[in-house]
């Protein structure tokens, strides 16, 4: 366990009979206070108050950018609409990270309930579970615990489960309400604004959450928001989801508060390194810059490592050891996001196209030069782009670049620059 004095709020522990890889059902849930927060707020009928409360938790998005999820749920409420929608965005493709396939599959329930209640804040008249469509198992799941809580009329509007095809832009959030529209609408991201809380699923009110943010939203409702803003930092609140890779003794899933440190997540939690390699550095998920090994007991939160230059991002976090070729890592970084940028924004074709081909460069030996190259792409390009996929792709580059300069210019070689 973590050397950090705070409760887990969204992975109980499991035990007895009860195996861990078994989902929840409506039963064991609401044993543990489960749909409380729901039955309170309904009966409550104060939306007003309950948008407020979600301000005085702290809380802020799970998806990677952090939004505050109580401003996000003002923009759909105040916007007058005789239908509106919300989804929960499960739709997780990043590799490194199985956090919301992990929680829909084994919590579904905690899901849906803050689903539910983020209904009840903006008024939406129906609601949506969006997936990729390789979920197979959160999909059972999710849909099981639909009918349980159909069948116990927990439900005060429908909800139904949406899948999109297994891309990367999918999962971002007016990509997923172009995927659930369906038609001849491609999953791909859509010019902002107006943003979805303004027009969103077939031109109504929409409010997208992550998955995770909605299981916070559930505990905030049965508890309150004192006691979720009491634990983690001054302006990161809560506890986070990370997913730790297989090259660490303990792999899987794991949830810390913010405030803990990379060195309890990694070594305390995940047991360090199985190969008993010496750790060099860290990336605390694909679409975020590089940290130090140095950094390992900086606390993880948003105020703390963005002087660093990076964040804690969806938490599917990678390592680099003394053995790892940290050019190639970077280069198969850069040809991911090359093969998943959707294509219609010809800045983010322009750029992780050219990621790769300085790169490759970097590892043919041909010299000097790839530094400024790849800095003015990303200077250029910046903001450029319908999502944020050019400074994601551009995050884990510039950072190695910077951070392993001694690996990239020895890789580079002496030979002169491209032309």
């Amino acid at each position: 366990m973590p050397a950090v004095d705070s409760p887990a709020l969204l992975l109980p522990p499991r035990s007895g009979a009860e195996s861990a890889r078994t989902p929840e059902g409506l039963a064991a849930y609401t044993a543990r206070g489960g749909y409380e927060g729901l039955r309170r707020w309904r009966e409550r009928n104060d939306p007003a108050a309950w948008i407020d409360e979600i301000e005085a938790s702290g809380l802020r998005g799970r998806g990677g950018a952090a939004f505050p999820t109580a401003r996000k749920w003002r923009l759909a409420a105040a916007a007058a609409a005789d239908q509106k929608y919300v989804v929960g965005n499960g739709g997780e493709h990043e590799p490194g990270s199985s956090k919301d396939r992990f929680l829909v599959e084994h919590h579904p329930h905690a899901v849906l309930e803050g689903l539910l209640l983020c209904g009840l804040a903006t008024g939406a008249t129906k609601g949506f579970v969006y997936l990729i469509e390789d979920m197979a198992g959160p999909r059972a799941s999710i849909e099981a615990a639909l009918r349980e809580a159909s069948a116990a009329n927990l439900l005060p509007f429908p909800v139904e489960v949406a899948c999109g095809p297994t891309t990367y832009v999918a999962g971002e959030e007016t990509a997923a309400l172009n995927a659930i529209e369906g038609g001849d609408q491609p999953a791909k991201p859509r010019k902002k604004p107006p943003y979805p809380g303004e027009a969103g699923l077939f031109g109504k009110p929409t409010t997208v959450n992550n998955v995770e943010t909605l299981a916070h939203v559930a505990w905030i409702a049965r508890h309150s928001a004192t006691e979720f803003a009491a634990i983690g930092t001054a302006e990161s609140k809560g506890t986070l989801l990370f997913t730790l890779p297989d090259t660490v003794a303990n792999p899987g899933v794991h949830e810390l508060p913010f405030g803990a440190t990379y060195r309890e997540l990694i070594f305390d939690v995940g047991g360090g390194l199985a190969s008993g390699r010496a750790l060099r550095a860290i990336l605390p998920a694909m679409s975020c810059a590089f940290l130090l090994a140095e950094h390992l007991d900086v606390p993880i939160a948003y105020e703390t490592l963005k002087p660093l230059g990076t964040s804690p991002g969806c938490g599917g976090v990678r390592l680099v050891d003394e053995d790892t070729d940290v050019v190639t890592m970077t280069l198969e970084i850069a040809e991911f996001f090359m093969t998943e940028q959707c294509g219609q924004c010809p800045a983010c074709r322009m750029e992780t196209n050219q990621f790769v081909h300085v790169l490759k460069g970097v590892q043919a030996g041909r010299g000097p030069g790839y530094a400024d190259k790849l800095a003015k792409l990303a200077a250029f390009n910046r903001g450029k782009g319908f999502c944020s996929l050019i400074e994601m792709a551009a995050a884990p580059v510039l950072s190695a670049v910077s951070l392993f300069a001694d690996d990239f210019a020895a890789a580079a070689g002496p030979g002169a620059p491209e032309s």
